[in-house]
């Protein structure tokens, strides 16, 4: 039987939702201390870094993000997040690079998944711009090779990984990289949503009361 609590008179339904609970309180433990732990390392670099993007913003840049996996849809949410953000927030130029469906399967087939990135960067980036990277290993050659075509560029160059940073903390060019020190990924990406969300709130109090 592979449930046998679910025919023992609901004791082990009971000890099963009370294991549910401990482990849900722990993991909310757990990431509150990495995302205090991380803002507290990060303090001065998220605020440089948002300095350095409201610059951009202010000379007419644009934001480009992307990410593989889980990471495409926390680019996505970023780019929302600048692009529109509600209430008397302003709203700032910002594209992710993973939401052409076309561009990417395209750049997939013909040339190389590892310049689905770069290739748009490419097309699209010019000096003053803003690219932002997210992983969790920091090891994708795409996100790789998109960063060192950014720096070519011109533009500010943005990173957030996980565990050490990976090869995105050997990757020349980078202004800013955000790490966050732990060997989970769900871990790494719920704390990068603490970085990116302080990233923009710290850009539009940089932005706050100034014209274009």
């Amino acid at each position: 039987m592979l449930y046998p609590f679910l025919y023992a008179g609901g004791s082990g339904l009971d000890t099963l939702l009370e294991d549910v609970r401990r482990s849900t309180r722990e993991k909310v433990e757990d990431i509150v201390r990495l995302r205090e732990a991380v803002l507290e390392q990060y303090a001065e670099d998220l605020a440089a870094c948002a300095a350095r993007m409201a610059g951009a913003f202010r000379s007419g840049g644009r934001l480009f993000t992307f990410g593989n996996g889980g990471s495409s849809t926390d680019a996505q949410d970023v780019a929302s997040l600048f692009l529109n953000p509600g209430g008397s927030a302003r709203p700032l130029p910002a594209l992710a690079l993973t939401t052409d469906v076309a561009v990417v399967t395209a750049l997939s087939n013909d040339v190389g998944f590892e310049v689905v990135f770069a290739r748009q960067l490419a097309a699209f980036g010019r000096p003053g711009d803003i690219a932002l990277a997210l992983s969790t290993s920091g090891n994708s050659d795409n996100l790789i090779a998109a960063l060192r075509e950014a720096a070519r560029r011109g533009m500010t160059v943005v990173g957030l990984a996980g565990y050490t940073g990976g090869q995105m903390a050997e990757t020349p060019g980078l202004h800013h990289l955000f790490t966050v020190p732990s060997s989970s990924v769900h871990r790494v990406q719920e704390a990068q949503t603490t970085i990116y969300h302080a990233l923009w709130e710290l850009t539009q109090l940089e932005l706050a009361g100034e014209a274009f």
